[in-house]
């Protein structure tokens, strides 16, 4: 059974320092003027410090990588950097009040920009004069940033009562970036009640097992039927229904959640057979799906969120029966990546829900392929062949580093998932070993390959509601998992359910 911890047990220990800003003198407070506008939820999170004579605003901790909201609509007036705040914004609003926004790894506005309440403008940090993530928000009631207000009456004259969560409310908010799930013959994802289901695919069908409570122990395996040793991706309805999708050389077919959380419809087609198959998330919500074959690469998506599906479409080329994985930008635009034992190839949306790039040279051939994102949203590949894993990363909005090797097991099945303060890691299963490498810090290098269990044919992570990893891994005997019993530590390499599940060959 999974140990559950809390999700913020591991911020408890943060003391967030109030932010000061040079050449800014603390002025007296005042009450903040009659409300201009509705407001939008600044950013989620649990209020650590609030806000005193001492203090001159409210610190809101969360996770490295929240996203950061303006709280009305207005001009950018300040974006940049200083050493004791880090990175900052200031949004002047039509009501002339200034909202404030301190200590972010990224910002994502200009000194001109026009934003609208709920526009994401930034993700949370900790640089500057600053213990552990937070956002720190203050308010000024006057357009000369002369004098100060609580930020919490302000808000809730506006609509807004903190803490709260961007997208609730009077004022208008974006839905969060949500990124792809990795893809392969065993997969997993949360449902909307925050518990896991995972899916393996046998020689007989697909098959099913379930958290029964959130981050805890998990229920019987299933038989679902459907295509035999298949290849399956899941993904998430804009209604926060899951959908999977099973493919295999004949026959592609899904199911879905009849509901959030729900049971699951019968099995219904797809397409045709093929290779290998990846799902994404649009920024609108639509779900998008690719899938290989000896002709190349062919994707379908829905018309509409939750809704109907396009008819299949050439995506212009690709790898011939590559494998596939999907990543999000930080700006809600898909990328795609394929691999066979030759080529290595990329596209990406043109525009968030857009349309396609030509398919670009990636690298050469490999076995196996993961992409995940660094806490300051540049994406990273990592792609296994004979003589181990090697990965490549962007150093900027476009531009990416070259091939660089990081050990590992040779032509091993990859998988990666995000530890709760935004390190990536990185899961590698091959016959013979299951090994995991980390960033040893954000944004940062990677650590030596470690083991953690023993070979397999296939591997996934996934995150429980609480923050903390659980990984899959599939072998002719049975699925295994191992889950993370406090940030940094690691249960035992074990049947999921106490007994074998399917096997996975």
């Amino acid at each position: 059974m999974v140990l559950g911890m809390s999700r913020r047990a591991w911020g408890l220990v943060l003391a967030v320092t109030a932010a000061v800003v040079p050449a800014l003198a603390a002025p007296p407070a005042a009450a903040a003027r009659t409300a201009g506008f509705a407001a939008s939820c600044p950013a989620a999170g649990w209020i650590s410090q609030y806000y005193s004579q001492a203090h001159n605003g409210i610190d809101i901790a969360a996770d490295y990588g929240t996203p950061i909201h303006a709280v009305g609509d207005g001009e950018v007036i300040i974006s940049g950097y200083v050493s004791d705040y880090g990175q900052w914004i200031r949004i002047l609003h039509g009501d002339g009040t200034i909202s404030e926004y301190g200590h972010m790894q990224r910002r994502d506005v200009a000194v001109g920009d026009r934003v609208t309440a709920g526009q994401q403008i930034a993700l949370v940090g900790s640089e500057g004069q600053s213990d552990g993530p937070h956002l720190h928000l203050r308010i000024w009631a006057d357009a000369g940033a002369g004098v100060r207000t609580d930020p919490i009456p302000y808000l809730a004259e506006r609509g807004v009562e903190m803490p709260c969560t961007p997208g609730q409310g009077p004022g208008p908010g974006p839905a969060p970036v949500v990124h792809p799930v990795e893809s392969g013959r065993v997969v997993s994802a949360r449902s909307a009640d925050g518990r896991l289901e995972v899916f393996a695919a046998a020689a007989d069908g697909v098959h099913h097992a379930w958290q029964t409570v959130v981050n805890g122990g998990w229920s019987p395996w299933e038989a679902l039927g459907g295509p035999g040793n298949a290849e399956l991706a899941l993904a998430p309805n804009a209604d926060g229904r899951l959908e999977l999708l099973a493919l295999n050389g004949d026959t592609f077919q899904h199911r879905y959640q009849t509901g959030p959380s729900a049971g699951w419809s019968g099995w219904e087609p797809f397409g045709g057979g093929g290779k290998d198959i990846a799902a994404g998330t649009n920024a609108d919500g639509r779900i998008e799906v690719f899938a290989s074959g000896p002709a190349g690469i062919f994707h379908r998506y829905q018309n509409a969120p939750s809704g109907g599906w396009s008819a299949w479409e050439s995506s212009g080329g690709g790898p011939a029966q590559g494998r596939i994985e999907m990543e999000k930008s930080p700006d809600g635009r898909l990328e795609v990546f394929a691999v066979n034992g030759d080529t290595f190839r990329h596209q990406y949306q043109t525009a968030a829900n857009g349309g396609w790039s030509s398919w670009e040279e990636f690298g050469g051939g490999g076995h196996d392929l993961t992409v995940d994102h660094n806490a300051d949203g540049r994406l990273e590949v990592f792609a296994s062949g004979p003589v181990g894993v090697f990965h490549k990363y962007q150093t900027g909005p476009t531009g990416w580093s070259g091939w660089e090797p990081s050990g590992g097991p040779a032509d091993a099945q990859l998988t990666s998932e995000r530890t709760a303060d935004g390190r990536v890691e990185v899961f590698a299963i091959n016959a013979t070993v299951a090994m995991q490498t980390w960033q040893t810090g954000l944004n940062a290098p990677y650590g030596p390959w470690a083991e953690f269990g023993r070979g397999g044919s296939e591997v996934t992570a996934a995150t429980n509601a609480d923050g903390r990893i659980e990984v899959f891994g599939t072998s002719g005997s049975g699925v295994f998992h191992t889950w993370q019993t406090g940030f940094s530590t690691w249960s035992e390499w074990a049947w999921v359910t106490n007994t074998a599940g399917p096997a996975v060959s």
